[in-house]
Formats: structure tokens, sequence, C-alpha cells
């Protein structure tokens, strides 16, 4: 199947890299069982197998990072993508997936300027007052340029790679072969589910690839975000000002959390341009002090935004680590780069919304009726799964509310999926892992930050809010429309049933699980009891023709009796060969 797949000289040298550095990082078992080294060997590709020993002693997690890095940018992206499935891999892997860093040496301004004027419709030069040739930032995928436009806004400009989207789309077609041949070869790698993460990474990559994706994404946080206002500003209420704090005057009046503006007329899929935020980066901590911000603020602040587009809008920055973060003069807050974001249902919302009160409520039944909810039709031993969640729950029993962190609990109750070789729906991975990294980033800007306690009070008024009467009200008018939908389509589907059974023509599809597998398996146990007949009728006829003087004979022996020998012998090889195969498939 991987020979068949060759089919373009520069797809057969991209897939030469790929196994050359997975021999040096010490995967050369894996590349033997996939069938890459006979297939590089057939096209003349030699690989070095001395190199394995190269990095034998970093432990396996660190390994696999260095390799991806060493892979080129998709397979970096590949690695922040399964750094968010916590479902699947143990919490080192984690962090090592966690260290890829997305960078890339800048190109210079002449390689970029036809793309961008064909882009933006004239040269930068006529529709910028200033533009810095000079990127601020640069990435695999695209740089950041600084602007200013003829009406003195600063903007930023988010230019994409020329040439890069061929590049990507080569790696993705031998992400997916990989990942089926992974799949089909590999029981180690089966569990990791390869094709549905391959299928998660492209989609998410070809997203990013268009920026004007990033753009919509941006506007619609920005409307979500339109009139928000702090719910407990100053922090502490009124009552607990101190004296110095309340006799300065308040910091000049503005937005709390702030979105870029998208300026449309120039953004397309290539090309982004958005307001600059000026201020201090999430990484730079130290900053901040020197800049007057109150620190516990910023750290409530934060955690609000975000659990109000996860809990509120069902609609939130996927990856809020401290490079996407800014923090402004006021203690205001600014979040950029919109690529990657996470959606969430109504259902699951409101699931999320009963397993965080139940963790924080010590409430274990409720906390195990979410979890359930989450494997969907997954076979599992419902009963050993409710008894653990139940223990792990209730070991917090007593523990006052400021000492849970939430983010470490969602990482332990995910862990007992794992254990019980269950995994998460891909938005809840892309969550848990986003809720992993807003409560670090508030306990580096805050060490007595507490995400229970922040989380508590959106989290009962959106149970509120469910069980509104006029919520409940609206639940109860859709479900009435869907049964009276029903009711009203019964006759014309009982008649449609009742004409197609008096014509004869009534089928019954039945999808038996594995039925495919049980009949290849028959096809093939069927071939090799023909080829045993075949074989003894070789070996009896060639007995008797023995027996038969004169005829054609070599090396004194009957010529016709002799060629049917060797071929009982060969039929019964491949017969051995045949079984032991089938015996070794079983096995895995």
């Amino acid at each position: 199947m991987l020979w068949q797949a060759l089919t373009t000289v520069r797809d057969l040298g991209r897939l030469h890299d790929i196994a050359s550095i997975l021999i040096r990082y010490g995967f050369g078992d894996m590349v033997r069982r996939m069938g890459l080294a006979n297939a590089l060997e057939k096209a003349g590709r030699a690989l070095h197998w001395s190199d394995a020993q190269e990095f034998a002693h970093l432990p396996p997690p660190a390994r696999v990072r260095r390799a991806l890095e060493d892979m080129g940018p998709t397979f970096v992206k590949l690695g922040q993508v399964l750094a968010t499935r916590v479902d699947l891999f143990e919490p080192e892997w984690i962090t090592e997936f966690s260290k890829l860093q997305d960078s890339a040496p800048p190109l210079p301004y002449d390689a970029l300027r036809q793309q961008l004027t064909e882009d933006l419709g004239a040269p930068p030069e006529d529709i910028f007052a200033a533009f810095d040739p000079v990127p601020v930032a640069a990435a695999s995928i695209a740089q950041v340029h600084r602007a200013r436009l003829k009406d003195g806004s600063e903007v930023v400009i988010k230019v994409r790679r020329p040439g890069i989207r061929p590049v990507i789309e080569a790696d993705l077609r031998w992400l997916a072969r990989l990942a089926e041949l992974a799949e089909a070869q590999s029981p180690e790698l089966r569990g990791f589910h390869p094709q549905e993460v391959v299928r998660q990474f492209s989609r998410s990559l070809r997203n990013e690839l268009d920026f004007a994706v990033e753009c919509r994404n941006a506007e619609r946080i920005a409307e979500n975000f339109a009139g928000y206002a702090d719910p407990d500003e100053p922090l502490g209420g009124p009552g607990d000002l101190s004296a110095e704090a309340a006799a300065e005057p308040p910091p000049p009046a503005g937005p709390v959390i702030v979105i870029p503006r998208v300026y449309w007329q120039w953004s397309g899929e290539r090309v982004c341009v958005q307001t600059f935020i000026d201020g201090i980066s999430g990484r730079r901590l130290a900053a901040l002090d020197q800049a007057g911000l109150d620190r516990k603020m910023l750290a409530r602040r934060g955690a609000r935004a975000v659990l109000k587009m996860i809990v509120e809008d069902g609609f939130f920055h996927a990856d809020p680590h401290p490079g996407n973060v800014f923090y402004l003069p006021g203690n205001r807050i600014a979040f950029i780069d919109f690529g990657m974001v996470g959606r969430l249902s109504e259902l699951r919302r409101d699931q999320l919304t009963r397993l965080l009160l139940g963790l924080v409520k010590h409430d274990s039944a409720r906390v195990a009726d979410v979890m359930l909810d989450w494997t969907g039709n997954a076979a599992v031993d419902e009963d050993g799964l409710t008894l653990e969640i139940q223990a792990f729950v209730e070991q917090y029993h007593g523990v006052a509310l400021k000492q849970l962190k939430l983010g470490g609990m969602l990482s332990d109750l995910v862990a007992i999926l794992r254990q019980h070789q269950l995994e998460l729906p891909a938005d809840l991975s892309l969550l848990i892992k986003a809720f992993i990294s807003l409560e670090g980033m508030g306990r580096e800007l805050d060490p007595d930050f507490e995400m229970a306690s922040e989380a508590m009070p959106m989290l009962e008024q959106a149970m509120r809010a469910r069980y509104a009467p006029a919520a409940v009200l609206k639940r109860g008018w859709h479900a009435a429309s869907e049964v009276f939908s029903l009711l009203a389509g019964l006759p014309r589907d009982l008649s449609r049933l009742l004409r197609a059974a008096r014509r004869g023509r009534l089928e019954v599809h039945i999808d038996v699980l594995h039925l495919k597998r049980v009949g290849n398996q028959l096809d093939s146990a069927a071939n090799r009891l023909v080829v045993g007949i075949v074989v003894a009728a070789l070996i009896v006829g060639s007995s008797i023709v023995m027996t038969v003087p004169g005829g054609p004979s070599l090396l004194g022996l009957p010529l016709f009796g002799l060629l049917g020998f060797l071929g009982a012998v060969a039929g019964s090889l491949w017969l051995l060969l045949s079984i032991w195969r089938s015996g070794k498939a079983d096995r895995e």
C-alpha cells in the first residue's frame, strides 16, 4: 500500500527525510514495521541505520519532541495539537509537546513584497503612511510587520509565507498515510488513534492557513465582549480599597478585555491587518511590577474572561498561553492570535457546568454521570469507572475551596479515562488544555490565585440561568415541537413502510461489528482449504505417475511426477507461511 502511495519524486524525498529522522532518534523499528524501509530501498534511497544510537540516551517523550522539531513546521504544529490531547498522553508527554515553539528565520521583505501587493491591492507604500520592512515576529507559516495608517492608527500586518501551502499539503498527505500505516501495523500506536489525531490536526492547520478564518474568529469574540464589564471592580470590592488606592484617581476608562480590530479592506486568506496592541507580553511578568499593574486583578480578570468564553459563549480562545496575552494600562487584558479556537454546544456547556460544580461541591454522582456521558458509545466498565470517579472526588471532601486546583483535578479525571482506554471528544480536549493553561497563568501572576473561587459564581449563575422559567419554557417548547413533528410524520412513514412490505421490497440492514473482518478470515480459510486439497491431489497423482513406466524423465525419474511433487512442495510452503502469518496477526 505504501509503495502505491509513492506518486511523486517530491513526496518520495520527503518520506526519506522523515524516515531518516525517525531512525536518528531511535525509532528504526517503527520504520521497519510500517514498511518505510522496504519502500525506500526499492526506490534506491539508502537509510543510515548507524545513526540510531545518537539520541538513544534520551527518554522517549524527549526523543519524539526532538524528532518533531527536526521534521519541520508541520510536525511542530502537530506536536502542539498533541499537547491538547491530555486524554491520550501521559503528563510527561504533554510536558514535552508543550515545549514545542513555532519559530523560523524571517524572510527578506523583497520575497514578500509582490504577494503583499497582490493581496493589499496596491504597494504597501501607497496604502500605509509608514511600513516597517523588518518583521517584529516570524513563524513557520507567517511573519508580522508593523505599519501606520494614514489616519495615524498603528497596525500589524500578518503575512503568509509565499509557497507555504503546497509544502504543508505535501506533509499532510504523508501524515495521513503514515497514520494509516501506524494504525494498521503497530499495536502500540493504535491506542493513540493516529488517524483521528491527524484528521483533527489537518482541519486545524488548514484553518490556520486561512487568515480570513482567524479574522472572523477575532470579530466573533470581540462581539461577545462588547459591553463587557468586570463584575468586581476594583479588586475585592469598594470596602477593601486601601487609603492609597482610594486617593488615586482611576485610570482612563476603556474596555477591560481588548480584542484587536480587523481592517477587512486589506485582510483576506494570505494577509491580516489588525490593530497594534501596545502592551506588556505575558512572558514579561517582571515588567508588570515596573508598570504599576496589579497582578492579582490581572489574574482574576483573565480567568473571568476565559470562563465567560467557555461557559457563557461556547466559543473560546483555545491557546491562551503567555505569548498570546498582553497586559495594558488600567489592568486591562488583550488577547491576540485566534487561529485556534474551541467551540462548545449548549449540551457540552451544560455538561461542563455540572462537572465543575460537582468537583467544587464534592458531588461524585454528578461528576460520574457527566464523565459517562463523555465516553459516548465506547465499551466501558461503567461500575468500575463510576467507583474510581467517586473515590477520586471523595478524597477532596472537606478540602477548603481555595485549596482546590481545578486544572489538576480535571487532569486526574482524564487520567482515569485514559486508564480505561477511553478518549474525550476533540472539543473537550481543547477545552481542558485551555483550562489547565489558564490556571497555570493565573498562578504565575498571583501565587494565591484560586481558580475554584473565580469559577464558582459563574457556574452557579449558569446553572440558575438554565433552570430559569424562561429557559425551561424554551426547552419545553423545543421538545414539544420535535414530538409534534415526529407525530405529524408518523402516518406518512407507516404508509411508506406498509407499501414497501406489500411490494416485497422491505429490507432490513444489520450492521454487525467486525463482520468484514470475519468474512475476510473465512475467505482466507477457504483459500487455504482449497490449496490443501490441491496439494493432496498433486501428491496422490504424482505418486501414481511415478509408478507408470515410459514417458519423459529427469534424473532417472518421471518428469511429470517430479513436477507434481515440486508443485506440492511449493503449495505446502505457501500454506504454512499463510498459517504462520494469520497466527501472528491474531496475537497482535
